[in-house]
């Protein structure tokens, strides 16, 4: 996909979004809702410009709608939430299919792959794996690529940095702020 000429990507990406827009149409109360009161409708969309035509999802559209209410299928395919960590405001709820969570892994593995990570490298997880997503979809990224995982999800950075030493580490899945942090106290423990 990350090569298909431009014309055929742009026809498979207007055809998937066409299908998405349907699909929440029929399926998500709340953006049927969203999408009558802004006169859009989902089956006039004929072209990737057409876009800018479909109304925004905002964060106060996810909160006001607490907690399963922008959920498009019904909760019994949920297999998992996860959710914001609500410092500015209610939390934002997602809900993940199985389907979700396969296309997920997929995805993460493509962007570790995209970044040069291969079934040969040692990749350490620092995000949390709470409520929080990123644990997890870096975590399912790693092992769909086929990489040795390493779950250390957050905090106590001095053992980050052991970790990493005594581990091997190729590949540090973190925030960037997070990943100078573990240079500076990896300079400071003198490793």
């Amino acid at each position: 996909m990350e090569s298909m000429p431009r014309d055929r990507l742009d026809a498979l990406q207007l055809e998937r979004v066409q299908a998405l827009l349907a699909r929440v149409y029929e399926g998500n109360p709340a953006y049927r809702r969203k999408f009558d009161e802004a006169g859009f409708d989902p089956s006039s969309l004929k072209s990737l410009k057409d876009m800018r035509r479909v109304p925004f999802t905002v964060k106060d559209d996810l909160r006001a709608s607490y907690p399963y209410g922008f959920f498009s299928v019904p909760l019994h395919d949920i297999v998992r939430v996860h959710s914001s960590s609500g410092t500015t405001g209610q939390v934002t709820v997602v809900g993940y299919t199985a389907g979700d969570i396969d296309r997920w892994s997929d995805l993460m593995a493509r962007t570790f792959a995209s970044a040069g990570a291969t079934a040969d490298d040692i990749v350490q997880v620092t995000y949390g794996y709470g409520l929080f997503t990123g644990g997890l979809g870096a975590h399912y990224g790693s092992e769909r690529l086929g990489a040795l995982t390493v779950p250390v999800s957050g905090g106590n950075t001095k053992r980050q940095v052991q970790i990493l030493k005594d581990f091997g580490v190729t590949v540090l899945a973190c925030t960037p702020s997070y990943a100078l942090l573990i240079a500076e106290t990896a300079r400071e423990m003198g490793i």
